[in-house]
């Protein structure tokens, strides 16, 4: 039940970011969908499968990214109107408040907290590379 109670947060927050920067209306519930579904896949990556945070970030923002680069196509939009709100769910905002929480009180973990939150980020931005060069080499195969 928790599952479905995170997929439906993640769900609104997407769309309502959307929404909130004049996304087009008819790919209002598409990016909704691919937001809950990013969020979703990362959490049963990292809890239910055990794998790390890292790795849960990676797997989800690529296969977000690839499933937004198909939607782009599909619907004649640009990427970035699904690439940037799906991706929204899994950026490392509070790990990053952790982080910097940790290093104003002196806290011995400071470090590893920044260490973990700095990989997620790059793990997003692997994965948003890797899903471009993929999109790309499908795009020049089919032309």
């Amino acid at each position: 039940m928790l599952i479905i109670k995170q997929f439906i947060l993640a769900f609104i927050s997407t769309l309502m970011f959307s929404a909130f920067f004049s996304a087009p209306k008819k790919s209002l519930p598409l990016a909704g969908l691919l937001g809950g579904l990013s969020w979703t896949l990362y959490l049963l990556i990292s809890d239910y499968f055990g794998y790390s945070k890292v790795l849960a970030a990676f797997i989800a923002t690529l296969v977000a990214s690839i499933l937004a680069e198909i939607s782009a196509k599909k619907f004649k939009k640009p990427a970035t109107i699904f690439v940037i709100p799906c991706l929204l769910p899994l950026v490392p905002g509070a790990g990053v408040y952790y982080t910097m929480s940790a290093f104003v009180n002196g806290e011995a973990t400071a470090f590893a907290k920044f260490m973990e939150t700095f990989s997620i980020a790059g793990a997003i931005a692997f994965g948003i590379m890797v899903s471009s060069v993929f999109s790309n080499s499908i795009k020049r195969k089919t032309y």
